[in-house]
């Protein structure tokens, strides 16, 4: 079978398991040094398994499920089935939602509106985004 990905480019697998681990470790507020303690491994080997630079071998990647109290599946979790792919229908704003939400930002602001119980409130906190990106479309 060939590859689809030029030799020296990350697999788009072990890109989207680099950014589930970058999700999980900041959701649990954990540097990528005491992930790296934890896992037997430097920081810097930390930041090439997020950025899918380095693959992730099985037996790390199941102390790490451990490390991050999660199943192995989850970092395969919203991986296509089919073979993965960069490309994405007009309009289709996936790449946009996807940096964003693996973002420190993004991760803090999922987190925090997460915590407020009023939905009124939650709505009023997305049409305050609509309003200062210009965007009033309904979604």
């Amino acid at each position: 079978m060939k590859s689809q990905h030029a030799p020296r480019s990350p697999n788009p697998v072990d890109i989207h398991v680099g950014t589930r681990i970058r999700l999980r470790r900041q959701l649990l507020k954990m540097s990528q040094e005491k992930l790296g303690d934890a896992l037997g491994v430097t920081f810097q080997q930390v930041q090439k398994y997020e950025r899918g630079a380095n693959r992730v071998g099985a037996s790390r990647l199941w102390k790490m499920s451990q490390v991050l109290d999660v199943p192995v599946a989850f970092f395969y979790e919203g991986l296509d089935h089919s073979a993965p792919t960069t490309d994405y229908a007009e309009g289709d704003n996936t790449p946009i939602v996807q940096e964003f939400i693996n973002s420190s930002d993004g991760v803090s602001l999922a987190m925090a509106v997460s915590k407020i119980e009023n939905k009124a409130v939650r709505r009023q906190i997305l049409e305050l985004a609509r309003s200062l990106s210009g965007d009033e479309s309904e979604v």
